[in-house]
């Protein structure tokens, strides 16, 4: 019996002293504000008797972070906490109670109105396009999210509530600033040349986001035409091109990454005479993994190159690129060749008319010549005028027999540059 009376009478003083450790006054009027001089913390204020204090962050349905503060009796009721002790995108309370790190909380906590921590909205949709020898770049937001919280305590007020910081990365160096902050969509950046990233750290009271990339490429490109084309007939100008870019992260130094796409943009170009100034024969783009081949329609003899543009498309912008110069020697092309009515048997004494027609539409001599079975060797037989590209020769089929004739075109000059001959394909005639 004396024994349950003791228990009982410890449980009674123990009710009694947990009564007393928290039955000191609570603090009132607890109240948040943005510091001044750009915000870098957030002032909590509150009333109470000169109590010593402790300051807590709570969450509200966001996990509170491990935030504690004790204030001494007798320091003023106003604590700085500064920003980066909150987690962003989360919604908070400051809870201030009396207490001391050795005694516990001796008070019913009071709070603060809830607050959002809401980080500046990630820039989008940048575009970049060539202005002299830079570039600019715009950019767009998306609208923001909806306030859980409206008109918070800490809510800044006005249309331009975030900053832009514009950021450059290049090879081997470090992402850096190119400028102050900004409130507008666009920047200009002067006598840039790729590779180069291109980046916007948006910035609020709260936090910074990283969007609006854009990237500045350099491109290498090989490719090769043929040695020889027929007139008039295209050839194929055939290479690959590679893209150059750079990526960066937070904390490394940026690297090249090479990139193969499709759709980058290629010019043949050509000199028609010589010494002149190069200018755009065919275009065309590549297709996956970087390689085009495109159709360039011929005349004369002359040098091509093939050339990547400087062109900006969406975020990126990429810088020309020019493989080295290949000459092509255009040919002489026989557009028709045989005997008139295409009857290749003719009786004996009959006349026989032989033709040819070349293009160009040239004015020169040429050679018809005649198998020598005995020799082995082509004879001369006739030199034939040509004129506007055509040229023929009437003969009578003197003895029978079967013979072999062919016409040899010389070469001439066009557009200042040789153009070589050709020879038509043999001719064969049966004399019954």
């Amino acid at each position: 019996m004396r024994r349950a009376f003791a228990v009982a009478l410890a449980v009674l003083v123990g009710a009694s002293c947990l009564t007393a450790c928290a039955s000191d006054p609570a603090p009132t009027d607890v109240g948040v504000a943005w510091a001044p001089n750009g915000r870098p913390a957030v002032v909590v204020t509150w009333k109470d008797t000169g109590q010593p204090n402790r300051i807590t962050i709570e969450g509200v349905l966001s996990e509170s972070p491990s935030y504690v503060k004790y204030i001494p009796a007798g320091d003023p009721n106003r604590w700085e906490i500064p920003t980066a002790e909150f987690p962003p995108d989360g919604n908070y309370k400051i809870v201030v109670a009396t207490g001391t790190s050795q005694g516990g909380v001796t008070s019913k906590p009071s709070k603060s109105p809830v607050f959002d921590t809401d980080g500046p909205v990630r820039p989008s949709a940048a575009t970049v396009a060539q202005q002299g020898r830079g570039v600019l770049i715009r950019w767009s937001v998306p609208v923001a999210p909806q306030d859980f919280t409206p008109n918070d305590p800490l809510d800044v007020t006005g249309k331009k509530t975030q900053r832009y910081v514009p950021m450059i990365g290049r090879p081997g160096e470090m992402l850096k600033a190119i400028g102050p902050a900004t409130t507008a969509n666009q920047q200009l950046i002067k006598s840039i040349k790729p590779p180069y990233v291109f980046q916007l750290r948006a910035q609020n009271e709260w936090s910074t986001r990283a969007g609006g990339d854009v990237l500045g490429l350099t491109s290498t490109i090989s490719g090769v035409v043929p040695p020889k084309a027929q007139y008039g007939l295209p050839i194929r100008a055939r290479g690959r091109v590679i893209l150059h870019q750079v990526s960066c992260d937070l904390d490394a130094p940026c690297i090249t990454r090479r990139a193969t796409p499709a759709g980058v943009p290629v010019v043949v170009l050509t000199q028609v005479t010589p010494g002149a100034r190069w200018t755009p024969a065919a275009r065309g783009a590549t297709t996956g993994g970087g390689y085009y081949d495109i159709a360039v329609p011929t005349s004369g003899s002359r040098p091509y190159k093939i050339s990547v543009p400087v062109s900006a498309k969406g975020g990126s912008f990429t810088g020309t690129s020019t493989s080295r110069p290949g000459y092509t020697k255009t040919v002489v092309r026989i557009a028709s060749a045989g005997f008139v009515g295409g009857d290749t048997a003719k009786a004996k004494g009959s006349t026989v008319t032989v033709s040819v027609a070349v293009l160009p539409a040239m004015n020169t001599t040429v050679m018809l010549q005649a198998w020598n079975r005995q020799t082995r060797r082509w004879m001369p037989a006739k030199a034939l005028a040509m004129r506007n590209g055509k040229a023929a020769l009437a003969f009578k089929a003197a003895q029978p027999g079967d013979f072999v004739y062919r016409i040899v075109v010389p070469g001439g000059m066009m557009f200042g540059r040789p153009m070589d001959g050709i020879v038509t394909p043999q001719l064969q005639l049966r004399v019954r």
